[in-house]
């Protein structure tokens, strides 16, 4: 468990320095050698010890295998010269991991990236719960991605019963994965500021085939609205020549005309009128 350190005024110490190195100056000049020399070894002993914290940052001390506690004020300061020190930063850091191909809920191939924000909150975890706490941090957020994807569909082409999907289920998928990071980092003392997904896509092999069945079903959709208002707009025509009296259209005529104005409608492309100055048949 981390416990905090207060270490002793470094400019106490500097000043006793400066006398030390005032005596040990007059007494090599006085002949003092024995004296001296040990002025010399306490003036060694003493600027060992001396320590600078940076704003947001930490020195993490051990004494002979025991933890001695964690400095996270800056300051200059003066500790004990036998601790062995370790600096972590307590900034926030962000973690842009390279896109890695998984397999969704489906086994589709996918490319999939994310972004995480991240920082030390508990030194003790961080520098003796893990060995190297930064690699712990991407190996970790990595295998937290790739069980996601298992998670979710890519979309729901395939399953239409799927409610949420790795492309259009945005807030609740970052948060299972941010959920899922702060489980696996909490061993080393991580807090979690932000995980989100930057990067999703079909893998190379089945893009283009994924990419056209998406086109397909886009038309499909397309056509669908179009036949809609196309029905609509005949219905409307027919109801209108009807209650005006403008032609008396028995129900082969009827028949003829909605098929020419559904083949108008309906068509993907311009339609070349054919002007009849006969009769209309």
């Amino acid at each position: 468990m981390e416990k905090q350190y207060k270490g002793f005024s470094g400019y106490m110490f500097l000043f006793m320095e400066l006398i030390l190195l005032l005596i040990v100056v007059f007494g090599f000049m006085r002949g003092m050698f024995i004296p001296s020399a040990v002025m010399v070894v306490a003036f060694i002993l003493i600027a060992i010890g001396f320590t600078v914290v940076d704003p947001n940052q930490s020195c993490v001390m051990v004494l002979f295998g025991a933890y001695a506690g964690t400095i996270k004020t800056n300051g200059f300061y003066w500790v004990n010269p036998f601790f062995v020190r370790k600096k972590i930063s307590l900034r926030a850091r962000n973690f842009d991991s390279e896109t890695i191909k998984v397999n969704d809920k489906l086994g589709n191939p996918i490319m999939i990236g994310l972004v995480l924000v991240w920082r030390v909150q508990e030194t003790y975890k961080a520098a003796f719960g893990v060995d190297e706490f930064e690699h712990f941090v991407v190996v970790q957020s990595e295998a937290a991605l790739r069980k996601l994807a298992g998670l979710y569909p890519y979309d729901n082409i395939e399953d239409e019963s799927a409610k949420v999907t790795l492309r259009d289920g945005t807030e609740e998928v970052n948060n299972e994965l941010e959920r899922e990071i702060i489980e696996r980092l909490d061993i080393a003392g991580i807090e979690v500021i932000e995980a989100r997904i930057n990067h999703i896509a079909y893998a190379q092999e089945i893009a283009q085939a994924m990419l056209k069945r998406q086109q397909a079903t886009a038309i499909v959709a397309a056509r669908f609205k179009i036949v809609e208002g196309a029905v609509s707009m005949v219905q409307m025509a027919l109801e209108q020549l009807s209650e005006k009296n403008i032609v008396d259209l028995d129900e082969e005529k009827k028949a003829t005309m909605v098929s020419n104005l559904m083949v108008v409608l309906c068509g993907d492309k311009d339609v070349t009128p054919v002007v009849n100055t006969g009769t209309i048949y």
